[in-house]
């Protein structure tokens, strides 16, 4: 019960669970010190159904007796094995938690065989295969569509996978480093360093110029000296910086939506993005096989 956050529950089961087994016991030893009457002078219950039909109040058969003594005794060699007396870890000491790493590595083990046609091979190289389609297209949904949707095109806030547009490097070996340890984005607010409402909207036209969206040329011009206090991340020309996980402001990809509205917002709030690290949930050579997967997907093959 190591689980609760707060220790009253394990407690109060605990109670509980031990309170039923002893109810249990006291009543089947009542019960047992009843007397079945003799033939001809049983005991009923008093009711009678279709005017023959009488219920009888005798004990119950002995070998019911012991089936549920058995199961008494059972419930009692159960509790000093297993977990489940407050926060008494059981005689083996067992969890979930254990129990399903070993049903993983077990299930790991089973699969070598099927990875190890991939191994020494370039990610690249093993994208179009067959074997790489089908079990990458299993571990994406497993593990990547719930954020990125089911044909990887992403939704706002979640990146589009099958652009060629990539926050930190769309290589193999980026895609495979983004996989294994996860990635913290972070933009933030900007809206104090920048001046009054009206600069940052200023701003905001500014980087909707650099893409050729749709704003107001003479509040750009105003926003222009502004987006000193950007450049050093997303660069003099708002290129972008993938060392640093820095959007491109100039190919009119917005991951957190587009419009002035939109931008002046988040340079007014600032975002907080992260994807969680897969190194503990996949094993290296099935990142390798989503990382060739996810690669190709951006990376068409031309057909023959």
């Amino acid at each position: 019960m190591q689980d609760f956050f707060n220790t009253f529950w394990p407690y109060f089961i605990t109670l509980f669970t031990l309170a039923g087994i002893i109810a249990c016991l006291i009543l089947l030893v009542l019960t047992s010190k009843m007397k079945v009457a003799g033939s001809g002078a049983a005991e009923t219950s008093g009711h009678v159904w279709d005017e023959d039909i009488t219920e009888m109040n005798n004990p119950l058969p002995r070998w019911w007796v012991w089936m549920f003594v058995l199961t008494i005794l059972f419930s009692l060699g159960y509790l000093v094995v297993f977990p489940g007396i407050a926060s008494y870890a059981g005689k083996i000491e067992w969890t979930s938690v254990n129990q399903y790493e070993v049903e993983v590595e077990k299930a790991n083990e089973a699969l070598k065989p099927i990875y190890a046609q991939f191994e020494g091979v370039p990610i690249a190289d093993i994208a179009d295969l067959p074997a790489t389609q089908s079990i990458g297209e299993r571990l994406y949904m497993n593990n990547c569509a719930q954020c990125h949707a089911s044909d990887a095109r992403g939704s706002r806030g979640f990146p589009n996978l099958t652009d060629g547009d990539w926050l930190h490097g769309g290589s193999p070996e980026k895609i495979e480093e983004t996989i294994t340890n996860g990635r913290h984005g972070m933009m933030p607010a900007m809206g104090a360093m920048i001046g009054s409402e009206a600069d940052v909207r200023n701003l905001a036209n500014y980087v909707l110029s650099l893409s050729n969206s749709s704003h107001d040329d003479a509040a750009a011009a105003l926003g222009k000296e502004k987006f000193v206090t950007c450049a050093a991340c997303h660069g003099a020309n708002g290129e972008g910086n993938q060392a640093m996980g820095a959007p491109n402001l100039t190919d009119s990809i917005w991951l957190h939506g587009a419009g002035e509205a939109a931008i002046t917002q988040r340079i007014m709030s600032g975002v907080n993005n992260q994807m969680p690290a897969q190194k503990d949930k996949l094993t290296p050579a099935q990142i390798k096989v989503l990382a060739a997967y996810i690669w190709g997907m951006s990376n068409p093959s031309e057909p023959e």
